[in-house]
């Protein structure tokens, strides 16, 4: 029989959760423990966020979350949207029931080629899908906590979590008690209402001192599927030209497909529904950008076959 690792039995000597802190009450270091014992199985820790809502960030943490499992990877993915929780119906699991026990949440799993996705929302507590959650910053942090603490999300290669919008409660607690989160993905749209923001979502990141791992431009221009001419709806590079003035990453661009809508709304995320669009090819490059030095040979070659080379 297995024996779970907990941090009375950890070897890691410089780990903080070791030791109590001074003046720390017995039951917060107790906390403190499992919080740590849980989050330390998880080798990567991924924030998405946007400045503005409206952007598509649920649907590009879906499709991450989604492009991960099908290369092999088994992924957590975290709905810390406290008030538009849409995670669930992204992936058809809007009716899917928690079980549990008076320590212990065990996340919705769905399976995506030879990896799987561990779900976790407040949509899964609510008695009924249109139940408004009506609380303070408090609650949502206690809320926020238990979900990386009580839920058994096991070992994982990655955690995505999709905050709400902004600069606000939900990402602000995330960041504070992952405390080792590899950082951040920023999703913007091209016109500059958008991009202003984001620019004060990566001012937050490094105040908070989260790295901010890229930018994603989403809604990047639409190719006519009779004519072939781009036209950029929305303009065109803003996030690119924002990232470069910022100093950090771009990622790369999303392009609208009326597709992305149809299979949000049918949850089948993009890269599984119609991973020959451009749309699941750009999900792909932007996945190898972010992450091929942790990639081996096959796991690199199942993202190619979804993205394509740039």
């Amino acid at each position: 029989m297995k024996t779970e690792k907990t941090c009375n039995s950890c070897s890691t000597s410089d780990c903080s959760a070791i030791k109590k802190q001074h003046g720390e009450r017995d039951e917060d270091f107790v906390d403190r423990q499992a919080l740590y014992s849980r989050m330390c199985k998880i080798k990567h820790k991924i924030l998405v966020l946007s400045g503005k809502g409206g952007v598509g960030k649920s649907t590009v943490a879906v499709n991450l979350a989604a492009a991960l499992a099908l290369a092999g990877k088994n992924v957590g993915l975290l709905d810390v949207d406290i008030h538009g929780p849409s995670i669930p119906k992204l992936l058809n699991i809007s009716g899917a029931t928690l079980a549990g026990n008076e320590n212990t949440l065990y996340p919705v799993k769905v399976n995506f080629g030879i990896g799987m996705i561990s779900v976790m929302s407040i949509a899964f507590l609510l008695k009924e899908k249109n139940d408004a959650v009506i609380w303070r910053g408090p609650r949502k942090y206690g809320i926020i906590k238990q979900f990386l603490k009580d839920v058994q999300w096991d070992e994982l290669d990655y955690l995505i979590v999709d905050a709400p919008p902004g600069t606000g409660d939900e990402p602000l607690a995330v960041a504070q008690l992952i405390d080792d989160a590899d950082g951040a993905v920023i999703v913007t749209t091209p016109q500059e209402i958008s991009v202003q923001d984001v620019r004060r979502c990566v001012v937050f990141c490094r105040q908070i001192n989260l790295p901010v791992l890229g930018v994603v431009e989403n809604m990047s221009g639409f190719t006519c599927p009779k004519c072939g001419e781009n036209t950029g709806i929305f303009g065109l590079d803003g996030g690119k030209i924002m990232a470069d003035e910022m100093g950090v990453p771009f990622l790369g661009s999303i392009p609208i497909d009326p597709a992305v809508v149809i299979s949000g709304d049918s949850g089948t995320p993009m890269v599984s529904a119609n991973p020959n669009s451009e749309a699941a090819k750009a999900f792909g490059r932007i996945i190898l950008t972010l992450l091929e030095p942790e990639l081996n040979l096959d796991e690199s070659t199942n993202l190619l076959s979804m993205g394509g080379k740039k």
